[in-house]
Parts: structure tokens; C-alpha cells; sequence
């Protein structure tokens, strides 16, 4: 009988990327024949652990992102594929997203919301970082338009405080309304800090996109964060089947094999049109922050010194809909989300999403969507 091969993972596990990559290598291993696994729990840019000098292993698939990894690595002699862009061992298989198709994907979406001003925010220590950079820039000014470009290539650890409020001086320079891809969510997060401390509003404003849509970190950005969902799963099992090849003796292209990104996942900080008419502008962000507060069309009136029929004039032309119809829309969906995330009685629901009556609630959601509140809830699971 043929002995497990044991394969070494030096994969980080304290994001969500590090973590798909490590469920791609199981679902091969699952798929084939099984591994026995070497693994230690991994920081990026921690050093190689102590054991693999001496490990006697059939080969390693690692996240080179330092010299030191990368030294320990050449000098197993084992059979080895890099999921890292850092490119330190040119010499092995390389797995990594394409961040042309990353990039490509953000810029299509803030174009098609309507924006004329982009920015990109990145960290100019990582070659994924200047990439995106560079794809999504040169996307914008094929289309017409310039792009702004904050990069900071800090060479020691830099408190994010600092980070934050150089983010924010970038930010005052940057014409608005603005698009801005970040180069992952991490920094997103700290351009909607930079946001919030300036009170710029988003999406109105500054519409953010990240990569990487970790969920809980999305989830936890205010607002709710939009980002590019990487097949991080797939980057992994492809390594696993180069590393496979490679352990059976057999050839493999060292060029680089490049995992194409599933989707573009829409949330509230980039879910908007690019308004240029400040009056429609104002009156939006006071929907979106207060729709499922009670408001009604007089209270968006209060704050906009127009009359009703103007604005619901220049609510038509740029948005297609009125102000009582994008109230509604706000409203229902933050509904289908309490459906969807909680078990909340439908009272409770009507109760923080503005509705005097669940009936009305439910009249109003089988109007927007062919179906009543209860069957979508059941629908869903």
C-alpha cells in the first residue's frame, strides 16, 4: 500500500483568505487521495516553524511572503507551490488571483454607478496591492477619467491611527462625489473610519470597495462593506493538484496559474448612483440613515429647501422613482434582511423598520416582491 504523502501548509490563518486557501487543499485531499498534514497555526509574516528543518515531508505548499520562508523552503529540497504574489522562489509553481479581473470588476461597478472621480487606496508592500492599482487605473482612464492614488509603502509598523488620519488628508484632496477601490477590506475599513471621522457620507459621497469579502469584517464596517468575493477555495486546490503532479514525479508550468475572482458582492457602502444635484444628494443620505426611523416625504422636506414638487421632479429624472417610493425601497430592504439574518416576529420587524402596521408591512412586500413576508422567510432557508 502506498503511504500518505505528508505535506507541510505554512498558510496563515488569521484571515479569511488564508483560511479558504486552507479549505481548497482539504477539498482536494478529500477529492483524491488522502494527506497527511503538517500544520501549525500561522500569522502572515510569521517565520517558518522550527520542525521543518527536519521534517522529512513529501513536499509543502506555502505562502512565501518573506525571506525567511523562502529560504527554509529552498533548502528542504521538497517539492513546493507558492500561493503568495510576493514571487521570492521564481523557481517553483506560483497559485494567485488575477488581480487584472479583481480590478477590471471594481472599476466597472463604481463607473456604472455614475461616478466622474476615482481614487484607488493601497499598500505599496505588496505586489497584489500595485497591481490592482495599476489594472484599476488604467480602467478608469480608458473610460475618460483620472484616477487618484494614495499609497503608502510604510517600512516599520505604523499605528492605525496613523494610517487613518493620513487616509483622511488623501480623502479632502479628492473630488466628490468619488468611487474609491481599496486593495483589500482591511484598508477599506480604514477609508470608512477616514470617512467617518470626516463626516463624508457613504456611499453618497465616497462609495468604498474592498477585496476579499470577509464576511464578519464587512459585516462589521459602517456601513456594511462591498467587496470582491476572490475564489480563494479554488486557489488552493489548484496548488494541491500542482503539488500533487510534482510528488508524483510528473512536470508542471512554473508560470503563474491564476484563479479568476466569483463575484463583486454589493453592500451599502457602494450601493448607490453617483448624484451630482447636491439637493437629491442630501435628501438621499437622509433616507438611507433614517428611512426605518419613521420619516415620511415632509420630514426629507424639512432638510431640503425645495419644494415637493421640485424635488420629486429631480428625484424622477435621476432616479426613476420619488422620494415615498425610495423610502419604501429602503425600508423593505432592510426588511428582507431581518427575514433573511433573524428570527424576529413579523411585528417586531414592522416595529424597526418604520411600519405603524404589519399589514401594511405585508401589503407593501408582496407588492415589491410577488410573495408575503412569511413564504420569503420560508423560501429562504
Amino acid at each position: 500500500m502506498k503511504k500518505q504523502p505528508r505535506v507541510a501548509l505554512l498558510i496563515e490563518t488569521s484571515n479569511a483568505y488564508g483560511r479558504g486557501l486552507l479549505r481548497g487543499v482539504v477539498a482536494y485531499a478529500r477529492e483524491h487521495r488522502p494527506w497527511s498534514f503538517y500544520f501549525v497555526e500561522q500569522g502572515r509574516g510569521d517565520p517558518p516553524p522550527q520542525w521543518l528543518s527536519s521534517w522529512d515531508g513529501d513536499g509543502i505548499i506555502a505562502r512565501i511572503e518573506n525571506e525567511r520562508i523562502a529560504r527554509a523552503v529552498a533548502e528542504s529540497g521538497l517539492p513546493a507551490v507558492d500561493i503568495s504574489a510576493a514571487r521570492l522562489m521564481p523557481s517553483i509553481p506560483w497559485v494567485e488571483t488575477n488581480d487584472a479581473a479583481v480590478a477590471h470588476m471594481v472599476a466597472e461597478h463604481v463607473l456604472e454607478r455614475g461616478f466622474k472621480h476615482f481614487g484607488f487606496c493601497g499598500d505599496a508592500r505588496f505586489n497584489w496591492s500595485t497591481w490592482r492599482c495599476t489594472h484599476f487605473t488604467e480602467t478608469i482612464r480608458a473610460a475618460g477619467f483620472d484616477c487618484s492614488i494614495y499609497n503608502p509603502s510604510e517600512k516599520k509598523q505604523v499605528p492605525v491611527e496613523a494610517h487613518i488620519a493620513g487616509i483622511g488628508d488623501w480623502l479632502k484632496t479628492l473630488p466628490k462625489p468619488a468611487g474609491i477601490m481599496a486593495c483589500y477590506d482591511i484598508r477599506a475599513q480604514q477609508v470608512l473610519a477616514a470617512c467617518r471621522d470626516l463626516q463624508v457620507p457613504v456611499p453618497d459621497e465616497v462609495a468604498v470597495v474592498g477585496v476579499d469579502n470577509d464576511e464578519l469584517l464587512c459585516d462589521l464596517c459602517s456601513p456594511p462593506l462591498s467587496s470582491v468575493l476572490l475564489n480563494h477555495q479554488k486557489a488552493g486546490y489548484e496548488a494541491s493538484r500542482l503539488l500533487d503532479r510534482m510528488m508524483s514525479g510528473l512536470p508542471v508550468e512554473l508560470s503563474g496559474h491564476l484563479i479568476e475572482p466569483l463575484r463583486l458582492e454589493i453592500r451599502q457602502s457602494s450601493d448607490v448612483l453617483a448624484i451630482h444635484d447636491a439637493d437629491v444628494s442630501k435628501a438621499m443620505h437622509l433616507i438611507r440613515e433614517h428611512a426605518c426611523d419613521g420619516i415620511d416625504v415632509s420630514d426629507v422636506l424639512r432638510t431640503v429647501p425645495v419644494s415637493r414638487r421640485v424635488l420629486e421632479s429631480r428625484f424622477k429624472k435621476l432616479l426613476g422613482v420619488t422620494p415615498h417610493e425610495e423610502i419604501l425601497r429602503v425600508k423593505l430592504r432592510r426588511v428582507k434582511q431581518l427575514l433573511l439574518d433573524t428570527s424576529l416576529p413579523l411585528t417586531e420587524i414592522a416595529r424597526r423598520t418604520g411600519f405603524e402596521h404589519v399589514e401594511y408591512l405585508s401589503v407593501a412586500f408582496k407588492r415589491e416582491t410577488g410573495t408575503t413576508p412569511r413564504i420569503f422567510r420560508r423560501d429562504a432557508k
